[in-house]
């Protein structure tokens, strides 16, 4: 399978730069396996698509203030992108980036200052570099980890908590693809709204899972209302999700780990609406790798604290979900190869055409499809 069967053209004016003025109204696609038909309705419809027969899974992640902009002490200003806190080797942990272990959630761990970031300009970067970020927060760079600018850094700052020196000093990590050149600050409070799912718990993502950010709290109601029943798992959105695939060869790409989590409550939920003949319905193509990656490892769903390097593409045969909300992903992605693995390739790709035909709003904030 060739790296170029999954591309595509796309005008540059169909890639949303705003949200939608209102969550519920962006644009919603619905893909009909079985009778191959595709309709256009609105996100709010979602609310007569879902029926009590249905599980809802969702993740609740949330998006960290990721994008740290600062400068060497020759002036030239450096990007560093936050990916995951680092679990650190022996000879690490004998070094000046003194944490003990990693862990999914952010919450009340100030003490963990090792991070794998990317940076940008990475040529620019050696070992000890000190990037200033502000007067509260250096960002030092230890050791590089990939030729594509990923680096193991440690972050500098007296005390307080991580989170909250990264909320006064960090932006949320918009894709390339959505410009703020020159943001201002009512900009940047839409982002830190709009960039987050209205169920989004611990931060620990450096991107949003997007599919969910069409939901509102009406809706969710309403579903509730109609005996839809809602489950949330956490996966962290990492490189693992957004990385471009650099192969021709699709199946030589290897995925990078992202951390996930799945309650009690949550493999309870998803074990008894898989014996009950529910439906399970994926809010997000990182909700598909969780619970799908959950039943490689266990054969069922467990509650677990794992991590996920499970790249779908066709002909992959789905264990756990039925049908997928999700929003319209690049050319060449991951992303693309898992929807066409469950909607089927040239379904997908006439879907996609249709949506370009029809003027639809694509990539993270734009609108979405509901395959079913």
């Amino acid at each position: 399978m060739l790296l170029s069967e999954y591309d595509y053209s796309l005008p540059e004016e169909l890639i949303a730069q705003m949200p939608a003025d209102k969550r519920e109204s962006s644009r919603m696609m619905v893909l009909n396996r079985k009778d191959r038909t595709i309709s256009h309705k609105h996100f709010y419809d979602i609310v007569d698509l879902l029926d009590s027969k249905t599980l809802l899974v969702m993740n609740n992640t949330k998006v960290l203030p990721a994008r740290l902009i600062g400068h060497k002490d020759t002036g030239a200003k450096i990007e560093v992108f936050l990916l995951k806190q680092h679990n650190p080797s022996p000879e690490l942990l004998n070094s000046q980036c003194s944490l003990s272990n990693s862990s999914l959630s952010l919450k009340g761990r100030g003490e963990e200052k090792c991070w794998d970031v990317l940076i940008k300009p990475s040529k620019r970067v050696k070992p000890d570099t000190i990037i200033k970020i502000s007067d509260e927060l250096s960002v030092k760079a230890i050791k590089r980890l990939e030729e594509n600018g990923e680096w193991l850094v440690e972050l500098i700052f007296e005390g307080d908590n991580v989170l909250d020196v990264l909320h006064r000093n960090g932006q949320i990590p918009l894709p390339p693809y959505i410009e703020r050149k020159i943001p201002n600050d009512d900009l940047k409070k839409l982002d830190f709204e709009r960039y987050q799912t209205v169920y989004a718990k611990d931060e620990g993502s450096v991107a949003a899972p997007t599919a969910g950010l069409h939901f509102t709290k009406d809706i969710l109601q309403k579903l509730e209302g109609k005996g839809v029943e809602l489950a949330y798992v956490t996966l962290n959105v990492g490189l693992g999700t957004f990385r471009p695939v650099q192969c021709e060869n699709v199946e030589n790409h290897k995925m990078h780990s992202e951390t996930f989590e799945i309650s009690e409550k949550a493999a309870l939920q998803i074990n008894r609406a898989k014996t009950e003949g529910k439906k399970i319905v994926a809010v997000g193509t990182t909700t598909v790798r969780t619970l799908e990656t959950a039943y490689q490892k266990y054969g069922c769903i467990k509650a677990c604290h794992d991590h996920s390097e499970l790249f779908i593409y066709p002909p992959y045969e789905f264990k756990v979900i039925d049908n997928l909300i999700t929003n319209f992903h690049l050319p060449k992605s991951t992303l693309l190869m898992l929807v066409s693995a469950l909607a089927g390739k040239d379904f997908i790709f006439e879907a996609y055409k249709e949506a370009i035909e029809n003027k639809y709003r694509f990539f993270s904030y734009g609108d979405c499809m509901y395959i079913c």
